[in-house]
């Protein structure tokens, strides 16, 4: 195969991806999101925008320092200090990738940066050579291109190719080009510009449309050879292009591409369970590739073609992006071993530091419940963290409700100290069990948290499922977000607040 056919695959999740509202990950999040993404065979990791908080510096060097194999890149405006930051962020990985942008439409320049075309020419050509001092490859982008006016647009670009720019990305900052517009920018473009052919063209679209990943092909037809996307197509308001959508249909259509992509699409599937547990945005059931609908039949006559041959209705095979098609029920008495296994056919990796936990919490679940389906499995192992020293552990709780007068929660928490904590028996009265036992953990814990947003989803199916909670609370200022799985919907929401305000107390103590 013809290697200059290669679609690079940029993965901007810990960078585009974070920004959707309530999607900010911890440190440790990221290093376990990077090192999928590597075993995923991505091309190029975007860590973060290292200039934007210590936070999001610290996630950048340690993700360069940690992950060889992609490279590694960080976001930088075209001015000295980002461009600095991103150097000393970056520099311990040999394999790195300076990103730098400029916005360039008339609508940037005249309501955001109150700058004259001339000066973000000049800004273009001195954050790319600034840039190339520091570091081989370097990437520019000029926001808003799809709003830009083709002419300057070739300017900038021209600048940005002088000044030793090896990728240039041309993005639709707001989603709103339409497939057949941007492939004719991309070729006025490649044609147009000054040593076009010395430069790799990347395309990086939002979803504001829907238009994202139908824009993003047709860039690829029209010369862009690489793709900047994330996993569940996570990203500022409606998103951005969708990683495992864009490599499938490439995959799946490679006589009408012609190109390809070095994605092992079989690790599609736990990539995003994985993006969907850490980060708290569900994957839609209809969602293409990697929804729980993407491979069922309902109808009659789907069936009946199913039953007769797959491809009548499915244009890929499950298996291809990494879902298994067996669902084998394991129980109670279901050994190590059978656990170990279907926990490796789902496509998840499991050290041996978290198998015990993991499997412990199998055998607990395997008592409440008559089946185990692979779904409770994979929240098995998503939540399995044997990392995260806990302040707080749940021992024991109750809870009693009436319509008529509200609800009440007795508690029991350990203390890391070993000490047992318990409500106080002057309970007070709430709306709801949930709100009793948020209650309950403040008495005991001392915090007093806001309360952003609470989402239940469920795990599995049947009578017994698992309910999965996700919490978002503030606190001084700071948004903190905590999962909890089990088939008590109450105990899930507890292990959810508590894992909050375990994060909580190992913030405080990390600074």
């Amino acid at each position: 195969m013809n290697q200059s056919k290669e679609v690079i695959i940029f993965d901007t999740t810990l960078r585009d991806g974070e920004q959707a509202p309530g999607c900010s990950m911890t440190l440790g999040e990221k290093l376990k999101i990077a090192h999928a993404l590597k075993d995923l065979n991505v091309n190029v990791i975007e860590a973060g925008f290292a200039a934007a908080s210590p936070g999001d510096f610290e996630a950048v060097n340690t993700i360069a320092k940690e992950i060889e194999g992609p490279t590694i890149c960080t976001l930088a405006r075209c001015n000295p200090d980002d461009i600095e930051q991103a150097h000393k962020a970056l520099e311990a990985n040999p394999n790195r990738r300076i990103h730098v942008f400029v916005a360039t439409s008339e609508i940037h320049l005249k309501h955001k940066l109150n700058m004259a075309k001339e000066e973000v020419l000049k800004a273009a050509y001195e954050g790319v050579k600034m840039a190339k001092e520091f570091c081989d490859n370097v990437e520019f982008s000029p926001e808003d291109a799809s709003r830009t006016d083709h002419d300057f647009l070739t300017e900038v670009v021209n600048a940005a190719i002088d000044a030793g720019a090896t990728t240039i990305n041309i993005p639709d900052t707001v989603g709103y080009t339409i497939p057949y517009e941007f492939g004719e920018l991309f070729n006025h473009l490649i044609t147009n510009c000054e040593n076009a052919d010395n430069v790799i063209f990347s395309v990086h679209c939002h979803d504001d449309l829907g238009l994202s990943v139908a824009n993003s092909l047709a860039a690829l037809e029209s010369g862009a050879r690489q793709v900047e996307c994330t996993i569940n197509g996570i990203g500022e308001r409606a998103g951005n292009t969708s990683l495992e959508e864009v490599c499938m249909a490439v995959k799946t259509r490679k006589e009408y591409f012609d190109f390809h992509t070095s994605i092992d699409t079989t690790k599609l599937y736990p990539t995003s369970r994985l993006v969907s547990s850490i980060t708290g945005m569900h994957v839609p059931r209809n969602k293409a590739i990697v929804g729980d609908n993407a491979f069922s039949h309902e109808a009659g006559i789907h069936q009946h073609g199913m039953l007769r041959h797959a491809s009548t209705y499915e244009i890929m095979k499950p298996q291809d992006v990494g879902i298994g098609r067996s669902n084998l029920v394991l129980g109670k008495h279901s050994g190590r071993h059978a656990f170990l296994d279907r926990v490796k056919e789902l496509g998840f990796e499991i050290s041996k530091d978290e198998l015990d936990p993991a499997f412990k919490e199998f055998k607990k679940l395997a008592d409440r419940k008559k089946e185990i389906f692979d779904s409770d499995i994979e929240a098995i192992v998503l939540n399995a963290d044997t990392s995260r020293l806990n302040t707080w552990e749940l021992v024991d709780l109750e809870t009693s409700s009436g319509s008529s007068w509200g609800a009440l929660a007795d508690l029991k928490l350990r203390k890391i100290d070993g000490t047992v904590h318990e409500s106080a028996t002057e309970k007070r009265r709430s709306s709801g069990p949930i709100d009793s036992v948020f209650n309950a953990i403040n008495q005991i814990t001392g915090y007093n948290l806001e309360l952003i947003n609470f989402e239940i989803h469920s795990v599995s199916v049947g009578e017994d499922a698992q309910g999965e909670v996700t919490v978002t609370v503030n606190f001084d200022g700071q948004d903190y977000r905590g999962h909890g799985v089990s088939t008590d919907i109450i105990e899930s929401g507890a292990l959810a607040y508590l894992e909050v305000i375990n994060r909580i107390e190992r913030n405080r103590e990390r600074h």
